[in-house]
């Protein structure tokens, strides 16, 4: 199974730890799940990490490490626009490029969707559960 984390659910693992976010990437480590990301969600979760929670430069360099070390990196190849959020747009577009099954997301109007283009849009309690 192929799933994309949004960046909310990897600034609260990196956060709060013991987190819901955080047990959500520990299953997936432990499921031997094919994580998903692209480096404009790495880029928007160090970008939130350094300015919302005054992160370090080596701390920010350790995470930015670790999402590639935990996720494989997909490059987006084509730009999608159906949330007024932008940062959530590049979520979908991991999803599209990376021919992800499911989305993982905290995100209310990204939930609304339900699927886009086949692939599931689930919360994170809903990931948590399953299994």
């Amino acid at each position: 199974m192929k799933i994309v984390f949004d960046s909310n659910i990897y600034i609260s693992a990196f956060v709060v730890p013991g987190s819901q976010a955080e047990k959500a990437i520990f299953k997936v480590i432990e499921e031997n799940v094919s994580l998903m990301i692209s480096k404009e969600i790495i880029s928007e979760v160090l970008r939130v990490l350094a300015g919302k929670f005054k992160r370090e430069k080596e701390a920010l360099s350790r995470t930015a490490v670790y999402l590639s070390d935990v996720a494989n990196i997909v490059k987006l190849n084509r730009k999608i626009k159906v949330l007024k959020d932008e940062p959530d747009n590049r979520i979908l577009e991991c999803a599209v490029a990376g021919r992800a099954d499911l989305i993982v997301t905290g995100d209310k109007e990204m939930l609304r969707l339900k699927e886009f283009e086949g692939i599931r849009i689930i919360s994170l309690k809903e990931y948590l559960e399953q299994h």
